[in-house]
């Protein structure tokens, strides 16, 4: 099945708000296509985005959120966003700041059909506030939850036109968890090539998790 298409017809699916999960780490492996799209081709508001730091100066998702688009942030890191920093100024509940390895665990245990699980990371601090806490192995543990978006923007290196994706180094941070977290995922890829030319064995996230795809532009 060739899952290639335009942007814009990919970006369709989004609708006033929706849960949107965008992959990379600052700009390294950052689906700048899709968010840009997002961006310039929808109006979609009352979005909730997700993202270990929602980009920089640089990257788009500044401007969507200047915009006011955007309801509420989840992230581990803002302090290169300085939009994202004024949401947090001004609104403190539109922003929830989550320690980097427990969001990559909450991502990768709402995918994996876990509701919640309990870690000592924060445990004492204000990450505690409002959360079940319980003793294991004499460690205070804190309960996350799990997190699932409807939708997803992930980037890859190279695309077969089936959707395997391969990501190379750094381009999987948060990428290659959020495809299995969301309802619908639209990967981005900076090389598509037929389907058979990519070796499996460097598939990063197989094809199934993926619902469309299209080339990167940046």
């Amino acid at each position: 099945m060739d899952k290639t298409t335009t942007v814009s017809n990919a970006i369709k699916i989004i609708k006033n708000g929706d849960v949107i999960l965008v992959g990379g780490f600052l700009q390294a492996g950052s689906p700048e296509t899709l968010v840009g799209a997002l961006l310039t081709m929808s109006n979609a508001r009352g979005l909730t985005i997700i993202s270990n730091d929602t980009g920089n100066r640089e990257t788009k998702m500044i401007q969507i959120i200047k915009q006011g688009r955007v309801d509420k942030v989840i992230a581990s890191y803002i302090g290169a966003n300085p939009e994202t920093g004024r949401m947090y100024l001004e609104q403190p509940g539109s922003v929830e700041l989550v320690p980097q390895g427990t969001l990559a665990e909450r991502i990768r245990a709402g995918g994996a059909g876990i509701p919640g699980f309990y870690t000592p990371v924060g445990a004492g601090t204000v990450v505690a506030d409002g959360k079940e806490q319980r003793e294991i192995q004499g460690k205070t543990c804190l309960l996350e939850m799990g997190i699932t978006g409807n939708v997803a923007f992930i980037k890859a290196t190279i695309a077969d036109r089936s959707g395997n994706l391969y990501m190379r180094g750094s381009t999987k941070n948060f990428n290659a968890i959020m495809a299995c977290a969301a309802d619908y995922v639209i990967a981005e890829a900076s090389e598509i090539v037929a389907v058979g030319e990519l070796d499996p064995e460097m598939v990063t996230v197989p094809a199934i998790f993926v619902d469309a795809l299209v080339p990167a532009e940046v």
